[in-house]
């Protein structure tokens, strides 16, 4: 039986390992415009002007680049015991933890790929200090004055051995639904993209090449506007940030994206999906074939062939 939608209330922010923390914390306040709220050993937290939590990322030195945990805020103490039970009973191991500034009791978990899931409620409301309190009572921070300054974290893209089996696990256990996927010609499922909420998507599975595990494709950081997304494609060609594709829009979600990599070698979407929303709740899976989307992006342009093959950690 699936879950009710809305046990789980949306991402809370992710954890990125990187082996050049300086490198990425500049890209990622003076670039994109995040706001530093605090250190504690190897790590960095940041945070989006729009987010209402103690942070939206995390910064982690590692010797490889990738993605160490997902957090997820439940809806409701209730809710997060119910997604726990569930995840039990699903069989997967999981501990309590409390390791983060801001943030209550987690439970760290994994999905079926091995990604780390904290699924979580008690969270510290944000607080802008005096230089950096917003002119509107109902916005968290003021805007930053520096960058593109994204909004929000948006989504994240994971890379999978399994697309369908982690894709059903999120559906089923933790009560996301799938709004589209690829589908290949032999049937087997390539990409899946699935919402906890009215937003389009939240989580995306893309079948791993390499057969590996725990991998991950990208993060993406909202805008405001098109706009901004041009402003920092100019921003990262001024600052020797390579850009992988884009600017240009998805044929699938519709979203205008760019795609760079960070210094620490992780890939990093700014992308403009804030006109889209899925309200229908019987919302069809839109499926899309091999033959569809070898015709490339919305406007023509061809898939890039790097967007298939590189994911961090990387593999030999």
């Amino acid at each position: 039986m699936t879950p009710p939608l809305g046990d789980i209330a949306h991402i809370g922010h992710v954890e990125l390992l990187t082996p050049d923390v300086d490198g990425s914390v500049r890209f990622f306040t003076e670039i994109l415009g995040l706001t530093e709220n605090g250190r504690s050993g190897d790590s960095v937290y940041l945070r989006t002007f729009d987010d209402y939590e103690h942070h939206s990322l995390v910064l982690t030195a590692s010797g490889k680049p990738g993605v160490r945990r997902t957090s997820l805020r439940a809806s409701s103490e209730e809710a997060l015991r119910r997604r726990v039970a569930a995840t039990q009973e699903a069989g997967l191991d999981g501990r309590w933890a409390e390791d983060e500034p801001g943030i209550g009791p987690m439970y760290l978990t994994t999905d079926r790929d091995g990604h780390e899931l904290a699924l979580y409620y008690e969270t510290e409301w944000y607080q802008a200090p005096p230089e950096l309190k917003p002119g509107l009572k109902n916005q968290p921070q003021a805007k930053p004055r520096q960058g593109v300054g994204v909004r929000r974290l948006d989504h994240v893209n994971f890379l999978a051995e399994d697309v369908a089996a982690n894709a059903d696990h999120v559906q089923h256990v933790l009560g996301a639904r799938p709004t589209e996927q690829i589908q290949l010609n032999d049937g087997s499922i390539g990409a899946k993209w699935l919402t906890f909420n009215n937003k389009s998507y939240d989580l995306v599975y893309t079948s791993d090449w390499t057969g590996s595990n725990g991998r991950l494709h990208h993060i993406a950081f909202a805008t405001d506007t098109r706009e901004d997304i041009l402003r920092a494609a100019d921003l990262c060609l001024d600052n020797d940030v390579f850009i992988e594709t884009g600017p240009h829009k998805h044929a699938i979600q519709q979203t205008f994206f760019l795609y760079v990599y960070e210094p620490g070698g992780n890939r990093i979407e700014l992308c403009n999906p804030l006109t889209r929303l899925v309200l229908a709740p019987d919302w069809p899976l839109v499926t899309w074939t091999e033959a569809e989307r070898a015709k490339g992006q919305a406007w023509g342009l061809k898939t890039i062939a790097s967007f298939h093959t590189h994911g961090t950690p990387p593999v030999e």
